[in-house]
């Protein structure tokens, strides 16, 4: 049996647990020198999938590229997971992490300031989630832990890397034109959630290209350089009482 460098690409690919980078792949296979050969590679897995009407295609995601199943087969396959629902992010948890995707990496007192509101419950639920991690110390007065989003971030919402997410332009044009949308919602969780409530809608086009590119370039960093900070918050039991501990922190303020 002859193998080739395509096949060993989708082996690999299949057989990862996570996002598979173009930079792992190439650890794996020498012989490919580039990523723009990876990706190549990977782009003829797909037709070959497209061309055979397979029920898989391979897409780009946290910064690598996993082997999903078509949309269409969705209503089958959401029946194997009929009791493995996924817990969803309450409201505060959805405010939380919109700022600290747009303004990581970001202290806890930057989003305190912004909410309004003690962010302690919150941050930790996050942190446990696996949605937020800490990047670092602000250089400032105590060193404050500065937070940002993870991988799983990316994988949760579907996107390929951070300067993915929406331009806040777009957010407000769709919260602010779509009558269906804004009478589906509730409006206390509205005017939350809009860019402006958020403290995030100052920026023009060029300030927002410039921010999400500085983000792109922490995250490419090597983080395993830095010294991990001692005191990042506890974690407490898996999903337990998510609202009354943000509640809780919410109150404490």
């Amino acid at each position: 049996m002859v193998i080739n460098n395509e096949q060993i690409i989708e082996a690999l690919i299949f057989a990862s647990d996570s996002p598979l980078s173009g930079k792992k792949i190439r650890e794996i296979v020498p012989e490919i020198s580039s990523d723009k050969q990876v990706k190549k590679i990977i782009e003829e897995i797909d037709e070959k999938y497209e061309k055979q009407n397979s029920p898989f295609k391979i897409i780009e995601l946290a910064g690598g590229f996993q082997i999903v199943t078509r949309d269409i087969y969705a209503t089958w396959i959401s029946q194997l997971y009929k009791t493995r629902s996924r817990a969803k992010l309450t409201r505060k948890g959805l405010e939380t992490l919109a700022i600290i995707a747009y303004k990581q990496p970001v202290t806890k007192q930057e989003v305190e300031h912004i909410r309004g509101v003690n962010a302690d419950g919150v941050i930790r639920t996050l942190i446990e989630r696996n949605l937020i991690t800490v990047k670092g110390r602000e250089k400032a007065p105590g060193n404050p832990l500065l937070y940002g989003t993870t991988d799983y971030f990316l994988e949760y919402f579907g996107l390929a890397d951070i300067s993915h997410l929406p331009k806040l332009k777009e957010i407000d044009e769709l919260l602010k034109g779509d009558s269906k949308f804004l009478e589906s919602l509730d409006q206390v969780a509205l005017e939350q959630m809009m860019p402006e409530a958020l403290g995030l809608s100052s920026m023009d086009d060029e300030e927002e290209a410039t921010v999400t590119a500085e983000i792109v370039e922490a995250e490419e960093a090597n983080p395993e350089d830095q010294e991990p900070p001692e005191d990042i918050p506890g974690v407490d039991s898996e999903n337990e009482n998510q609202d009354d501990e943000e509640e809780n922190g919410d109150e404490q303020k």
